[in-house]
């Protein structure tokens, strides 16, 4: 008998926090791609691609991955709004988020929409860029709360957005079934009123092409959270490697490559080098 999905979220154990520690690795793997010439992976059409940084992180932490694109033929830029603190440094009330979310009400608001704010300010963004692009579509690439971002973005401007790439986003319930959800409820957020919140705007599908990169040994983002069972053009490539390496991990940067080339992905577990 098959388990229930909704029984596979959870957030990661806290005893297998240790796992982080190969992003250090996965750290000093990404010098040789970085200096070694592109080879067969440059591409052949050059996108238009915004980076976006996971929650504590900001432009420049990603700097490393969009010199990596920009090694490909790409021309990839930071996300230009400051340090990813899931919005909660917004100041807003709910009414401020776009009718969009269908927010529902709550007897006492302690942000518990901010993220739903960030992706407001991200949908801005790209709009300010296909413009002054010239029309030209963007394809987004997201770490972490990042991917949520891009992913909503996508959602609000389908003609906009041609591609998004996901690096161990939580697509399911919010910080819920996370490592951060504990960050928030110290905050006296309603997680359950996140979840639901996030259920709710998947009723509007995201119609860009999604590429799901995660990882069943992440210690940070609950592994069965990163399933998309929604959107119609969707695919899930797992990689055995750390949370906070996945914007580092050269084995990641190549299916990101092979991605933004239109290339077939490989399926199973993709071992780190």
């Amino acid at each position: 008998m098959s388990v229930p999905q909704s029984a596979l979220l959870k957030p990661p154990e806290h005893a297998l926090a240790w796992r982080e520690s190969r992003a250090l690795l996965d750290a000093g793997r990404m010098v040789l791609p970085l200096l070694m010439p592109a080879g067969n992976a440059r591409t052949e059409r050059a996108r238009h691609i915004i980076v976006l940084p996971g929650f504590g992180a900001g432009d420049r932490a990603l700097w490393p991955l969009r010199r990596y694109l920009r090694k490909l033929g790409h021309h990839a830029e930071g996300w230009g709004l400051g340090v990813n603190r899931a919005g909660i440094d917004i100041r807003h009330t709910l009414a401020d988020i776009s009718p969009g979310w269908s927010a529902e009400p709550i007897a006492h608001y302690r942000n518990e929409g901010s993220v739903p704010m960030l992706c407001d300010r991200m949908v801005a963004r790209v709009r300010e860029r296909h413009l002054a692009l010239g029309g030209t579509p963007i394809t987004l690439i997201g770490w972490s709360l990042g991917g949520v971002v891009a992913r909503e973005a996508a959602r609000d401007l389908p003609g906009m957005v041609e591609e998004v790439i996901t690096l161990g986003t939580p697509v399911q319930g919010g910080p819920k079934y996370t490592r951060a959800a504990a960050f928030f409820r110290g905050r006296g957020m309603d997680l359950d009123w996140i979840e639901r919140g996030v259920a709710r705007r998947e009723s509007t599908p995201i119609r860009a092409r999604i590429t799901a990169i995660a990882s069943p040994t992440d210690a940070v983002v609950g592994h069965a959270a990163t399933r998309d069972h929604h959107s119609p053009d969707v695919r899930h490539i797992d990689v055995d490697a750390a949370h906070l390496g996945l914007v580092f991990n050269p084995t990641v940067w190549a299916l990101i490559a092979r991605a933004l080339n239109g290339e077939p992905l490989p399926q199973g577990l993709n071992m780190a080098p």
